[in-house]
């Protein structure tokens, strides 16, 4: 059997890792540069969505959730997504979203928004909410895969470049870092941030993830602080993660407006990381040269997504194919007109 190299032991290239020890490779390798999960899913919001705008996402989404509800409440809470419009136009964009997820099974409906104790929703003309999604912890879960990983008999090589190594087939699952490895892959760094608070309390242990469909102003709870997150208006292309704290003030206000108990908090600590940004917003997977394997691009999903795409990755390298779909996401798409881009990036 071929020996695999997976280069990045992020969430993908953990789970790619543990289904192929699951399918029986025997010679499987997981190298990082650095450690377990210290790119950017160490710096990840930890959000497990349904709720995309286009199908072939939300399929990813789906095939991951069940993962993720197998893992248990320890590791991933389904306290749900709560995405809100206060436009008539955002409305109407909320709501042709959900008649899409709703067809393909996903379990999201119209929701109150009063019903969210403390949320201020006088201002809210529409709302949609999914039961399933949640949130979790990125670099603990990934450490949880790895180890379990370990123990089927992978190979772990932290602190190793995997391009020195010999194999048979390489795995590019290295994130924004995807592009060192000598194949025109169509990906650029953006620069994201997360903002944390002080302590607020008596926040819900069932507060969803809240997300201003307009502006993609959201935040989650994290044991008994709030994880903050917006788009910034000038994107930030690059590789230079460097927090920009002008911000702080707008992210407080929109947070003290859109959930007044945190009114009088404060931002206690902030990070940058990096999203792996595609044409289309949606991830490169298949070959992509000689010996060489893509899994990346992922746009800001790939952890929410890896459980699905490791799966659906291990099975084509062992078998030759996959039971998901996996043809949306092939390089050569870009040598003709995108047809298919992802709208709902956060």
């Amino acid at each position: 059997m071929a020996r695999i190299v997976v280069a990045g032991s992020g969430s993908v290239g953990a789970c790619i890792a543990y289904h192929l020890a699951l399918l029986g490779a025997e010679d499987v390798v997981l190298a990082d540069r650095s450690e377990i999960a210290s790119g950017s899913t160490g710096k990840a919001m930890g959000g497990v969505r349904q709720q995309f705008s286009t199908a072939a996402e939300v399929r990813l989404a789906q095939e991951s959730i069940a993962f993720f509800e197998e893992l248990g409440a320890e590791w991933f809470q389904q306290v749900g997504y709560l995405f809100i419009a206060t436009t008539a136009e955002g409305r109407d964009e909320l709501e042709a979203r959900r008649e899409l997820q709703a067809e393909l099974g996903v379990p999201v409906r119209r929701v109150d928004p009063s019903s969210v104790p403390g949320l201020q929703a006088n201002d809210i003309l529409g709302a949609a909410f999914c039961p399933t999604d949640g949130v979790a912890d990125p670099p603990a879960l990934t450490r949880e895969v790895v180890r379990r990983t370990v123990e089927l008999g992978v190979e772990l090589r932290e602190h190793t470049d995997a391009r020195e190594l010999e194999r048979d087939v390489l795995v590019i699952a290295a994130g924004a870092y995807s592009g060192d490895f000598g194949v025109g892959l169509p990906i650029r760094p953006l620069v994201r941030q997360l903002l944390e608070t002080e302590p607020i309390a008596d926040l819900p242990d069932d507060l969803p993830m809240v997300i201003e469909a307009e502006t993609g102003f959201h935040f989650r709870r994290r044991d008994d602080c709030l994880r903050i997150a917006m788009t910034d208006a000038v994107p930030r292309w690059g590789f230079d993660q460097v927090v920009d704290e002008t911000v702080f003030g707008d992210r407080l206000e929109r947070l003290a407006h859109r959930y007044p108990p945190a009114g009088e908090t404060r931002i206690a600590r902030a990070w940058a990381g990096l999203y792996d940004m595609t044409p289309d917003a949606h991830p490169i997977i298949g070959p992509v040269g000689d010996g060489l394997y893509a899994a990346c691009g992922f746009s800001g999903h790939g952890f929410m997504q890896s459980p699905a795409v490791g799966r659906a990755v291990a099975e084509e390298l062992v078998h030759g194919e996959s039971s998901l779909d996996l043809s949306p996401y092939r390089l050569d798409r870009f040598s003709s007109e995108i047809t298919f881009p992802e709208s709902l990036i956060l």
